[in-house]
């Protein structure tokens, strides 16, 4: 007798992009920290590095010279994704590294009908590698830009992450950023959204970096986490010794910050799951 038990696809971790265009924001400090935060609590987690700059890879402690496949391969279909894969220095944590080559990534790939599907096939196929199956998030850090990169980002992903700065020009371009996932939703990935905004780089003793803050809630309301970044000397000098914050100084105020915001987007995603 045939047996007709359904066959248990594998499970999609779920997929955040983190992204603004606007740059110095503290996007890669927060795929970094956020990703070491989500590992430590007993996640399983991979940040893909899209921008050329490659600081994310640089602030994980991958070498440049150790860069042996990349997201440009990756983009360009040379190799998959688990090939492109890295272990870090953190447990549960890996990496997918970018290369200067990302510079040429569009002009690849321009004229292909899938070039903004490229990541979302490959973080598609990834489930089916069994060294990957078990990842609970993939975190994808965009470049400071609304390229073929970025969409290709946002195509692939479940839910956008933004990182805003508590200055002056914080709210700048945010409009176009929201057009942008607006437009991504209607014509290539209708299951995205808004996963939440974090503010960045908050000083308390700066009245600008609170009036900032309370025109960003008024703005965007319960998108915005509870959770705010502090500006903090630790978080900045930890990238120069290639380690995330977390293991450069736990106790800090950045890296106990980070540690709450990775409990906060697990219990949105929780809500969210819940709701659908």
């Amino acid at each position: 007798m045939t047996d007709l038990t359904p066959i248990a696809q594998p499970r999609r971790p779920r997929v955040l992009a983190l992204a603004n265009q606007k740059g110095g924001v503290g996007k890669t400090t927060t795929a970094i920290n956020l990703g070491t935060a989500l590992a430590a609590i007993g996640e399983k987690v991979l940040i893909i590095d899209l921008d050329p700059q490659g600081n994310a890879s640089t602030g994980l402690g991958v070498d440049r010279r150790s860069r042996k496949s990349s997201t440009y391969d990756v983009l360009c279909g040379d190799v998959g994704l688990g090939q492109a894969m890295q272990e870090t220095a953190v447990p549960g944590l890996f990496l997918a590294p970018s290369t200067l080559d990302l510079l040429g990534v569009e002009l690849e790939i321009a004229s292909s009908k899938d070039r903004a599907h490229r990541l979302k096939n490959a973080i598609d196929e990834l489930v089916y590698d069994q060294r990957c199956s078990d990842l609970t998030y993939v975190l994808i850090d965009c470049p400071p830009s609304l390229s073929l990169i970025t969409i290709n980002a946002m195509t692939a992903s479940d839910a956008v992450l933004v990182p805003l700065q508590c200055e002056f020009f914080a709210l700048e371009g945010l409009s176009q950023l929201l057009k942008t996932v607006e437009q991504v939703r209607a014509g290539l990935n209708p299951r995205l959204i808004i996963q939440g905004v974090v503010l960045t780089m908050y000083d308390p003793r700066n009245n600008l970096s609170g009036q900032v803050m309370a025109d960003v809630r008024e703005f965007l309301g319960d998108k915005v986490y509870d959770t705010v970044i502090p500006r903090n000397v630790r978080v900045s000098e930890a990238p120069s010794y290639g380690k995330p914050a977390l293991l450069y100084d736990l106790r800090c105020s950045g890296s106990q910050a980070y540690l709450r915001l990775a409990s906060e987007v697990i219990r949105r995603e929780r809500t969210l799951r819940a709701a659908a």
